[in-house]
């Protein structure tokens, strides 16, 4: 008798340790989602190509301000590590509409098997962000293999239900990697083509390439980045070719090609550019084309 009753008393305590667990989870779970639903800020989030570190964008940020002194943002600098930990550097500026964020990886190096483990750590990545900073809404920027991850990212961890990404920009991005034929496709352009579905569909997607002399960008073939089109055209909502051409177009200038810099102020931040320099800016740019869905 005595026994029984031990482990009735047992079985009570468990089910009251089990259920203070399940009703802290839940409330937690649900402060989590509310906070989420209520985040006011939508940063963009840029990831820099191979080789480069989390202050890539540095002389763009500068840029940015400089074109738009009375929009004060603050930046944020992510390093995800081999080990899978992270690091951060830098502020979020919570009361900024548009903050922004560089995601980079301690591991660099140029390849598709590492664009593949990069797409992986930057779920890591954008869930403790989540975590930390309870945003939904957001745009990205992805110069060269950045492009690439952010791609990856799209097809096998994004989640509409948990982020919704609103703009993405790439930038000199090698869709076929050093392929100038599109008869030719790598082994990492057929696996993007043939997860393409899972793209979100209501995607807006800019895909700039940088031109010297309308072949390549002294690093990546014209017609590379151009094969993004197989990707994401009639995938996401809309997709728009850009070739910037001229001055500052060599592949490791272009984020903080003059041209490019207004594109990210017009298409990702809608600011715009109400200066003289918008018409200058203009005269080395040319739209390759645009394919609404």
């Amino acid at each position: 008798m005595k026994r029984s009753r031990l482990i009735l008393l047992i079985g009570v305590i468990l089910l009251i340790v089990i259920s203070s667990f399940s009703w802290t989870w839940m409330s937690r779970q649900h402060n989590n989602d509310r906070a989420i639903q209520n985040a006011r800020i939508q940063p963009v989030i840029f990831i820099p190509g191979s080789g480069a570190t989390v202050n890539r964008f540095d002389d763009l940020f500068t840029a940015l301000e400089k074109d738009n002194p009375r929009q004060k943002t603050s930046v944020l600098k992510v390093k995800v590590n081999k080990d899978n930990s992270i690091s951060y550097t830098g502020t979020l500026n919570k009361t900024a509409r548009n903050p922004y964020i560089v995601i980079g990886f301690q591991d660099n190096s140029d390849s598709y098997a590492n664009i593949k483990r990069q797409a992986k750590w930057l779920s890591l990545a954008m869930n403790d962000l989540q975590r930390k900073y309870h945003f939904r809404d957001f745009s990205a920027v992805g110069h060269s293999n950045g492009g690439l991850d952010w791609t990856d990212y799209l097809e096998n961890y994004y989640s509409s239900y948990h982020f919704h990404m609103r703009t993405l920009m790439t930038l000199g991005t090698p869709y076929n990697f050093s392929e100038s034929s599109v008869t030719r496709q790598t082994n990492m352009l057929t696996d993007l083509i043939d997860n393409a579905d899972n793209l979100p569909s209501d995607l807006t997607v800019y895909s700039v390439a940088g031109s010297e002399d309308y072949t390549d960008d002294g690093t990546v073939p014209v017609q590379s980045v151009l094969s993004g089109k197989y990707i994401f055209q009639k995938n996401v909502k809309s997709y728009t070719q850009i070739t910037v051409s001229g001055n500052n177009a060599a592949h490791s200038s272009l984020p903080e090609n003059p041209e490019v810099v207004q594109l990210i102020e017009e298409y990702v931040l809608k600011t715009g550019n109400n200066g003289t320099n918008g018409t200058n800016r203009r005269q080395g740019l040319r739209q390759a084309s645009r394919a609404d869905n």
